[in-house]
């Protein structure tokens, strides 16, 4: 088999032939280490925006990644991250976030529109993200913003959250899962569709 590829064969060794015969294996894909270990939660059309959907991974420990969704506008139209910042006012910045210990001592609590960071592309539109009890940042996308479009679940996420104890039964209330997100989307392709 490996004459036939090109590659050498070893002297004296017997070639290897292949039985029409045998069942080809076909390896499935393992499911990723986001799709092993995490719960996608979504929320869709955050603060009335058309689309600007936000993905939540929810590990079974109550910690939460905060993630852009596949048809957030920032991936799906192919523009250009300008800046990312995760300086909200003045007197704020979400960089300078310090946690500590088993209690997770000066975790700053975001309420649910208290705003994460923002997205700023080239093209002037600006997109705000927020939710949940911060624990990290994700600093190398301040570096490298690309990672955001191109790995939003992995590398590319924007922070890490942990929802208060009491919270962490209700956090999911008013998000959808990944099936009712699917079919929020399919609603509005069709709708776009429909008005075009």
């Amino acid at each position: 088999m490996e004459e036939a590829l090109g590659s050498p064969r070893a002297e004296g060794a017997a070639p290897e032939v292949a039985m029409a015969t045998e069942p080809v294996a076909v390896e499935s894909a393992a499911p990723s280490l986001v799709d092993r270990y995490f719960t996608r939660w979504y929320k869709a059309d955050v603060k009335g925006k058309p689309c600007e959907d936000h993905c939540i991974l929810q590990h079974s420990n109550r910690i939460c990644v905060i993630t852009l969704a596949e048809s957030h506008p920032v991936l799906q139209s192919g523009k250009t991250i300008k800046s990312i910042s995760y300086q909200i006012s003045t007197n704020c910045s979400r960089l300078e976030n310090k946690v500590s210990g088993k209690f997770k001592r000066g975790a700053q609590f975001l309420t649910e529109l208290a705003p994460l960071c923002k997205i700023y592309c080239s093209d002037g539109e600006e997109y705000t993200i927020s939710r949940g009890r911060l624990m990290e940042v994700n600093e190398n996308i301040l570096h490298k913003p690309s990672i955001l479009q191109e790995k939003p679940s992995t590398e590319g996420y924007i922070a890490v959250v942990l929802p208060k104890f009491e919270e962490s039964k209700s956090i999911t209330e008013g998000l959808l899962t990944q099936k009712q997100y699917e079919e929020v989307v399919v609603k509005r392709s069709n709708a776009t569709t429909a008005t075009s």
